[in-house]
């Protein structure tokens, strides 16, 4: 909780998932600008449009790249370069097996699609948004969560 949160649990967070893609995308708009084009797809997170409690730092790093994309969606298009961001949901990963299985099954139970998300769900995404498939799509925040509500 937010009250209970350090300094230091916050710009940990903070520099991990938000100043690492300002970082990258700083870097990669000036090889982009040089060819004239480019695609820029950033991970943001459910939690970065929701919110969650428990996760201030998660929930503002993620939002905070939401923010970044769309910002750079506007500076970047008259150069032919879009940026747009995934904003998955539970997706199967290493850290969410670590998920007591009463609280997986809540929230497969919240996901319209009755399944929790794979890498390759994400991939896909991703994979769309860097082609040529998605040439008119830029600013976007595509949510990639098999209809999670709440």
């Amino acid at each position: 909780l937010l009250m209970r949160m350090g300094e230091d649990k916050w710009d940990l967070v903070i520099a991990a998932n938000l100043k690492s893609v300002f970082n990258y995308c700083r870097h990669a708009s000036t090889v982009m600008m040089r060819c004239r084009q480019g695609s820029i797809v950033n991970l943001a997170s459910l939690v970065g449009m929701r919110g969650n409690a428990g996760q201030c730092n998660y929930a503002a790093s993620k939002a905070g790249v939401i923010g970044l994309t769309k910002s750079l969606a506007k500076e970047l298009g008259p150069r032919g370069i879009r940026a747009n961001c995934i904003a998955p949901g539970f997706i199967c990963t290493e850290m969410t097996d670590q998920v007591s299985g009463e609280l997986r099954e809540r929230w497969v139970e919240e996901i319209s699609l009755r399944r929790a998300g794979t890498p390759e769900d994400v991939a896909n995404v991703a994979l769309f948004l860097a082609s040529g498939l998605s040439a008119y799509v830029t600013g976007e925040v595509i949510d990639c969560s098999g209809g999670m509500r709440a």
